[in-house]
């Protein structure tokens, strides 16, 4: 068995506007994701710190690292899964999120899990 397939974490995100939040005349667009992570390898891992790397339509980026998310450094079993939310808030009404999280695995190894590119968009935006 390879070492990717012993360290694996799947990670799912789903964005969504928050317009209760947000000021479009003051360029305040807020954002709400959920993030599902799945552990898909076959040793045990804990979420230790995370890297995000958010861009808006400006090409303006911000970096966020921290230690754990929401307060919290899940350890997930093979086959479990952690979800949580979070939110952020952009200068524009389109940008993206990717990033990482910084993975220590029950036998040592330490990991990124990568988080996939996904869109923040206020609706009606993007086909």
């Amino acid at each position: 068995m390879t070492q990717a397939n012993k360290h694996e974490i799947t990670i799912e995100a789903v964005a969504q506007y928050l317009e209760e939040d947000s000021d479009p005349a003051q360029q305040r667009y807020v954002f709400a994701y959920h993030i599902t992570l799945t552990n898909t390898g076959t040793v045990a891992a804990k979420l230790i710190s995370r890297h995000w790397i958010i861009t808006d339509a400006d090409g303006d980026v911000q970096e966020v690292r921290g230690l754990g998310v929401v307060g919290e450094q899940p350890e997930l079993a093979p086959g479990e899964r952690f979800e949580y939310t979070s939110g952020c808030a952009l200068a524009t009404s389109v940008g993206t999120m990717q990033g990482s999280y910084q993975m220590h695995a029950a036998d040592g190894i330490r990991f990124d899990a990568a988080i996939p590119a996904f869109t923040l968009s206020i609706p009606r935006v993007l086909h």
